[in-house]
């Protein structure tokens, strides 16, 4: 599935997950009271570079920095371009 934005370099086009509405003993958040989300799907990758090879795959589940990336509003969805090396880790 294509979503119309290819990356370039060590890039990734990420969609943010939904923020929890609930903590773990069942109380709603309020909007401002909800953690901005850090995990996310890849949708998209870039080819990488000699200096920093493509490790990551569309559909990878993955954790990434607060403060990284770009967001962007394409045809009515949000998502995020970040760097390869802000993304944190890959949820198994």
């Amino acid at each position: 599935m294509s979503i119309g934005i290819k990356p370039l370099g060590a890039r990734v086009v990420i969609k943010k997950m939904d923020a929890e509405e609930k903590t773990e003993a069942g109380l709603l958040l309020s909007g401002t009271a909800k953690e901005k989300p850090q995990q996310a799907e890849v949708l998209a990758v870039g080819p990488g570079t000699s200096e920093e090879p493509m490790e990551l795959k569309v559909g990878d589940i993955v954790i990434f920095s607060r403060y990284g990336g770009n967001d962007l509003k394409y045809k009515g969805a949000e998502y995020t371009i970040i760097n390869q090396k802000d993304i944190l880790a890959i949820v198994e």
